[in-house]
């Protein structure tokens, strides 16, 4: 499993023009599922994401976690995590999970981090998508399970 995770001002995202999820401060997650994911993948990626402190204190150090400044997710699927561009010109997705079982694991990850206690918003899970964001900082990490 892998995810980009973006802090953010505000962020939303459109299908067809409609807004179907946004959120204000938080983290934007682009989520990413390869084959061999289990639910081990989706706990262990959504406690570090829970927890990681990369939010300032008000000493302006990274001390704070998504949970302590009462943060939200917008979580949104992302395939093409796992393109491979080492060959040719165009990616090789072939290490990203069949649709199936990247969205039963999606939607498990989305319900753990809600188990965790944020608030989430979502895209439409294989939908062309339109992702709005104010990257603060900006902070850019990628969390992998592997």
């Amino acid at each position: 499993m892998r995810v980009v995770v973006q802090r953010s001002d505000q962020a939303n995202v459109t299908v067809n023009d409609e807004v179907v999820g946004q959120i204000n401060h938080g983290l934007v997650l682009l989520v990413g599922i390869t084959h061999e994911d289990t639910m081990e993948d989706v706990k262990f990626v959504a406690e570090k994401i829970t927890n990681l402190r990369i939010f300032e204190d008000k000493n302006e150090k990274l001390n704070l976690s998504v949970k302590d400044v009462s943060g939200e997710i917008l979580s949104i699927s992302q395939f093409t995590l796992y393109g491979d561009c080492s060959k040719g010109r165009r990616p090789n997705f072939m290490a990203a999970a069949k649709p199936d079982h990247a969205k039963a694991l999606y939607d498990q990850f989305n319900e753990e981090l809600r188990t965790l206690g944020m608030h989430v918003e979502t895209g439409l899970f294989g939908e062309m998508m339109d992702v709005s964001l104010t990257n603060n900082g900006p902070v850019t990490l990628i969390v992998e399970s592997k």
